[in-house]
């Protein structure tokens, strides 16, 4: 990858892999998400790589939408925000949902929408999907300064860029990326650090991790401008101590491409996805130490449940039936995938998200 191979040649010949997996997904014309390429689906078959909740079901975004509802409503804010909208899947199914709602609570049809993307290819797809409510959404390429509404990132935190570190005979490195000439291949070339682990892991072994500073300096950020409303983040994830378990060996590091998963991102660069799970205890602290409250934490299985998505599903076709279901169910996405509340001290007093009514599990952050 060119982006890759003109980094290397800055740099004396090594990278640290947060840097790159950042060029491997956004640089500009050649990373995963710049290269104009169909990335969400639901088979090989149409040309995509993984699916999502929202291309796997539209329930999905019509259930959040009632959550949505509620904190523009509990908040007092007209607007949606969403990071990494992907193909506009779930911002037109909130968007057609709260319109739906509008008879019941009066404010749906006035929500105003904003998607912030880096991607100049996503915001070229996005918008073709989001054409019929094109006068209500805007685009950024950036956060503003200040926000005010309900925020939405679905499956954004795991794309965000991390560090790994691995320990060898007792001793903590950072791994980086090489370009080895002679085999005409990246590899790996492992340096000693002083960055550990967020927690100490048991035992001698060896053992490789990720941290996650990007991520987690992206939620500081949402959490100082957010002046009023609440953001509701879904990936997939554990609390920190699950996420650094003595037996979580490898780490959470893997690559997605034509469906299938593999754990080398050091191929096919900038052709298939790279991601890491979140460490969810890291992102409520980052939260907080940004002023911002926990609202909730529980698997997207029991957030869909408490919000209604199992509402009229009985009279649903059996192919939407499946579908939900593999978005509640623990051996599918419901168990794997979690959701996060947060919101400033004036949006979150006198009320709970329907989502985290029942099974909330902000003890075990």
């Amino acid at each position: 990858m060119p982006a890759v191979q003109h980094a290397l040649r800055e740099t004396g010949g090594w990278l640290p892999f947060e840097r790159f997996m950042a060029l491997a997904l956004y640089a500009p014309g050649q990373g995963y998400y710049a290269r104009g390429a169909r990335i969400f689906g639901t088979s090989p078959a149409d040309g995509s790589d993984f699916v999502t909740a929202p291309v796997l079901s539209p329930r999905f975004g019509a259930t959040l939408a009632r959550q949505v509802a509620q904190a523009l409503a509990e908040t007092g804010t007209h607007a949606v925000w969403e990071f990494g909208a992907g193909t506009g899947a779930l911002a037109a199914q909130i968007l057609a949902a709260l319109d739906a709602l509008a008879p019941a609570d009066g404010g749906g049809a006035r929500v105003a929408y904003h998607i912030v993307e880096v991607s100049g290819a996503l915001r070229a797809r996005q918008a073709e999907c989001l054409a019929p409510w094109s006068g209500r959404v805007t685009w950024h390429e950036r956060l503003p300064d200040a926000l005010e509404g309900v925020l939405i990132g679905n499956e954004v935190l795991d794309a965000m860029p991390v560090t790994l570190l691995h320990r060898r005979g007792g001793v903590w490195h950072e791994r980086g990326v090489a370009w080895d000439a002679q085999q005409a291949r990246f590899v790996w070339v492992d340096r000693p650090t002083d960055r550990r682990p967020p927690l100490a892991i048991a035992g001698t072994h060896d053992y490789v991790t990720e941290i996650h500073p990007q991520a987690e300096a992206f939620v500081r950020t949402v959490g100082e401008r957010l002046r009023r409303g609440a953001a509701f983040f879904i990936d997939y994830g554990f609390p920190e101590h699950e996420y650094y378990h003595p037996q979580r060996a490898g780490g959470t590091l893997m690559c997605h491409r034509a469906h299938r998963a593999d754990a080398d991102p050091l191929t096919d660069v900038g052709a298939k996805d790279i991601t890491a799970h979140v460490n969810f205890t890291g992102v409520a602290l980052a939260a907080q130490q940004a002023g911002v409250e926990v609202l909730g934490y529980t698997s997207q299985g029991r957030f869909l449940l408490n919000a209604g998505v199992l509402d009229g599903l009985d009279d649903a076709p059996l192919a939407e039936r499946a579908a939900v279901l593999k978005l509640v169910h623990e051996h599918e996405m419901g168990e794997l995938f979690k959701v996060i509340g947060l919101a400033p001290p004036a949006s979150s007093r006198g009320w709970v998200p329907m989502g985290f009514a029942q099974g909330d599990r902000t003890h075990t952050l």
